[in-house]
């Protein structure tokens, strides 16, 4: 894997995520875990997993089956993981 800008960007904005959750959560702990479209209790950092998770694949996906600007897949996911965080 080539170090570009890009991909440092993706990692650092990933250590950003779990140093916000981290300190979220010794600001609220807990985080009340709650049953949401899939039927499944979740808490915060399982919604978090969900959607970079779900980040990556989107992206990959994105690379494999179009030319177009990846803009538009981070886009798209990030619109997923604003609904993972409401309904999931």
């Amino acid at each position: 894997m080539a170090w570009t800008w890009p991909t440092a960007s993706f990692f650092i904005f990933i250590a950003i995520c779990i140093t916000v959750m981290y300190f979220w959560e010794k600001k609220d702990p807990g985080g009340r875990p709650r049953k949401g479209v899939l039927t499944l209790n979740t808490t915060r950092g399982d919604r978090l997993f969900v959607s970079l998770l779900s980040a990556a694949f989107i992206h990959l996906a994105w690379l494999g089956l179009t030319d177009f600007n990846l803009w538009i897949a981070t886009f798209l996911s990030s619109i997923f993981a604003v609904f993972v965080f409401r309904y999931v």
